[in-house]
């Protein structure tokens, strides 16, 4: 089930979303060090090897999938990167769970599982270091927002199954909430849009990994 009922406008409606297809998901955002190794370049605020990458646009995060699958080991491997359609983000994020976190609906939880406005100091954190969803996956709430390959728009506007978004908008899907925002902001529902072109310190991005 995708959305909140108590949640933001764009959160509704609740609704069921069927995936059909299975995919891996990065168990972490994708670090400063592992971005510069692929494109050769960190154009990161907050510079730090472990911390996520950030100031990276939606354009530029393609371009990563798009270079990292064609690295000769992962060609050999068969292995194709792409970014998540925002159902498979929700999905994961969930880990089976239908709470407003995946860890429950406690506030009070929060700072054992992510990276908030209310204790980041400001700032991006090296990936890994709170507490995992169910799934093993970490800071899916919190430190960065992470890019979606759907175009963001309301509910609705695509089929129930396997759904990707609308053909065209403005903004990309961004999901998951940062180190900025509140506990609201870093629901399991809570979704936002970007501009592809823009490039912010609260955003970086995971990639799904599929087998060619």
């Amino acid at each position: 089930m995708m959305g909140d009922e108590s949640g933001h406008d764009d959160e509704l409606p609740v609704h069921q979303v069927t995936l059909t297809k299975p995919f891996y998901l990065g168990v972490h955002e994708v670090t400063q060090q592992q971005y510069e190794k692929v494109m050769g370049k960190n154009p990161s605020d907050f510079s730090d090897a472990k911390n996520p990458i950030e100031q990276v646009n939606w354009n530029d995060v393609v371009e990563f999938c798009r270079r990292l699958s064609e690295l000769p080991e992962e060609k050999a491997a068969g292995h194709v990167y792409r970014l998540p359609m925002e159902a498979e983000w929700e999905y994961a994020c969930r880990a089976g769970t239908t709470t407003e976190y995946s860890f429950g609906d406690s506030e009070s939880q929060l700072g054992e599982y992510a990276w908030f406005n209310g204790n980041s100091d400001d700032t991006t954190h090296p990936v890994g270091q709170k507490k995992a969803n169910p799934w093993g996956l970490y800071d899916m709430h919190g430190n960065v927002w992470e890019w979606c390959q759907d175009w963001y728009a309301p509910y609705g506007s695509s089929p129930p199954a396997d759904p990707q978004g609308p053909t065209s908008g403005s903004s990309r899907v961004l999901r998951g909430g940062s180190w900025l925002y509140d506990p609201q902001g870093v629901r399991s529902a809570r979704r936002y849009g970007g501009g592809p072109d823009g490039r912010f310190t609260i955003v970086g991005f995971r990639v799904v990994g599929l087998l060619d």
